[in-house]
């Protein structure tokens, strides 16, 4: 069949023209496909032509084709590509339209927008936790380790000086009044003492720096004195020859 110029562009199909997709990557000719057999009357020439559909469907991922759970999923995705309409025989429950486009409940993000946002969430964690344990020396010590832990997390948001008074207040405000340290004569680590450590850390690492650079530096220095030239060693080796020749 033969058109006209005119007439051929009319019957161009564009994309924006064509009907929606319900999965794009198996292609149009398999959704022309999945309609056609929808159309079909008889029923046993349906259920017929939905296995063929499955095949083909099958063939375009040939690497899970005999999986079980995977030919479920073929069938829950011919029902979906005929927007429910086809009515075949399933070896598998038949979905539904509702269950599909069901939407999953909201998760709750947690919402924190803590006060003293330079000692973190896990300072408050750790908070919780010692509340929740029975008086005793190792209780009174997780306290200690947690004030100084606040301690050392302000001086490093501060980078001045903090009293033990001031820890000891937002503990017991964080802790809701059940970690009271003010009334005690405990004393937290200097602060001298908590930012000492992390200059340790930093030296360290400089003084291992430094001494790989200089390994280095001295394995170059050694393979340049082992390296001797090929042809200085071949020039001597000739002088040599020639002074026996003369003798």
């Amino acid at each position: 069949m033969t058109y006209k110029s005119e007439e051929s562009v009319q019957h161009l199909e564009y994309n924006s023209q064509r009907e929606h997709l319900i999965i794009p990557e198996y292609g149009r000719h398999v959704q022309k496909l999945i309609d056609e057999v929808t159309k079909i009357e008889d029923r046993d020439r349906r259920n017929k032509g939905a296995k063929y559909i499955i095949s083909v469907l099958g063939t375009l991922n040939p690497h899970l084709r005999d999986v079980p759970d995977f030919q479920h999923k073929l069938w829950d995705q011919l029902f979906i590509m005929s927007d429910f309409k086809i009515d075949v025989d399933s070896p598998y429950p038949i979905p539904t339209k509702e269950v599909i486009t069901l939407r999953p409940d909201r998760l709750p993000y947690p919402q924190n927008f803590p006060k003293y946002r330079f000692y973190g969430n896990n300072i408050k964690y750790m908070i919780d936790v010692a509340c929740k344990w029975e008086d005793s020396e190792l209780k009174n010590a997780l306290i200690i380790v947690i004030a100084n832990h606040m301690k050392k997390s302000y001086l490093s948001w501060n980078k001045e000086t903090v009293t033990d008074e001031v820890i000891f207040e937002h503990l017991y405000e964080l802790s809701n009044g059940q970690l009271n340290l003010l009334k005690t004569d405990e004393e937290l680590s200097t602060s001298q003492n908590l930012m000492k450590v992390n200059k340790k850390q930093s030296n360290k690492t400089q003084f291992f720096s430094k001494n790989n650079q200089n390994q280095g530096q001295r394995n170059n220095s050694n393979n340049n004195k082992n390296f001797k030239p090929k042809n200085n060693q071949n020039q001597n080796q000739k002088n040599n020859n020639r002074k026996n020749n003369n003798n």
